[in-house]
């Protein structure tokens, strides 16, 4: 059996479940019972179809249906035992190197290799080196400035993750950015273990280069694979999420993976898209609703 999720938290009407059960019904995709999750915010509806479909169902909910998210997978093993999710523009707000190369006077022509990288039209380790080199000579004190200034959680972050930690799953925070942002924000959030980057510094100034071997796009899913692996976990039971192209290669691999805010390269590739909610969103698509959610 296929569940859809459609989610639109404190706005989901009664009238967009029998739409999409009626256009469900329509296609001969033989859809059953609905039911909320939460009322006004999240439901179910059962699909009498195969895997085969779930692409087709989700493609077809997505068209018709304006500012909701909707999610279509196997009822079987649907919540996940192992998260795996990106930082920048994923769990926080901002790319943390552009904002950095802010206090170098430099965010303009850095956000825009970023950009380019982040959809995937440079190689991203190649890119992370050229823009690292910008940053020469600035003082590390910067660092835990700008994460103290710029960087905020995404809606939802700390609540994902401290619900998925609460019911058993192990969390991975796996970033092409680096160690001074990832490991405080993996604290603060509630994260098991921590992916990334290095920058180099010597007297107190950064280098401009990367210490040790870059995070990059097979990196994060090599990472997913070993830490899978160690769990004994089957694919079916990680949920991956990320933004950028440079994700796009964990998502494949995750039994479930989902573009957030996401760039058009990641949609192509990702399971689920959540456009109009927050990271709870990925809480729903679980099953688990509010009343079970550890709230930050």
């Amino acid at each position: 059996m296929i569940i859809a999720t459609l989610i639109a938290a404190d706005r989901l009407e009664k009238e967009s479940l029998f739409r999409a059960a009626d256009l469900l019904d329509d296609a001969r995709l033989r859809p059953s019972e609905w039911s909320w999750i939460d009322e006004g915010s999240a439901a179910d509806i059962e699909v009498q179809a195969g895997e085969g479909d779930i692409r087709r169902i989700r493609d077809l909910l997505e068209g018709a249906l304006e500012g909701i998210d909707v999610a279509v997978q196997p009822a079987a093993a649907r919540e996940k035992k192992l998260l795996v999710a990106d930082m920048d523009s994923t769990m926080v707000g901002q790319e943390c190197i552009d904002e950095l190369a802010d206090y170098a006077g430099k965010k303009e022509q850095i956000a825009a290799v970023t950009e380019r990288a982040m959809q995937g039209d440079l190689d991203f380790a190649q890119a992370l080196v050229e823009r690292v080199a910008e940053l020469d000579g600035l003082g590390v004190g910067c660092i835990e400035r700008c994460r103290v200034e710029r960087v905020t959680h995404n809606p939802g972050a700390r609540t994902l993750v401290r619900t998925m930690r609460k019911r058993g799953a192990q969390t991975l925070l796996v970033t092409g950015g680096f160690h001074d942002f990832a490991d405080p924000l993996a604290s603060e959030l509630g994260f098991n273990e921590v992916r990334a980057n290095y920058l180099e510094s010597i007297h107190g100034h950064l280098t401009g280069r990367v210490a040790g071997e870059i995070v990059d796009a097979r990196a994060k899913c090599q990472a997913l694979i070993d830490l899978r692996e160690e769990l004994g976990l089957p694919r079916e039971a990680v949920l991956a999420v990320g933004d950028g192209a440079n994700d796009a290669p964990m998502i494949e691999e995750a039994g479930l993976g989902v573009a957030y805010r996401a760039k058009p390269r990641l949609h192509e590739v990702a399971d689920v898209r959540i456009r109009h909610n927050d990271l709870t969103a990925l809480l729903w698509i679980q099953g688990i609703p509010r009343r079970e959610w550890v709230e930050a």
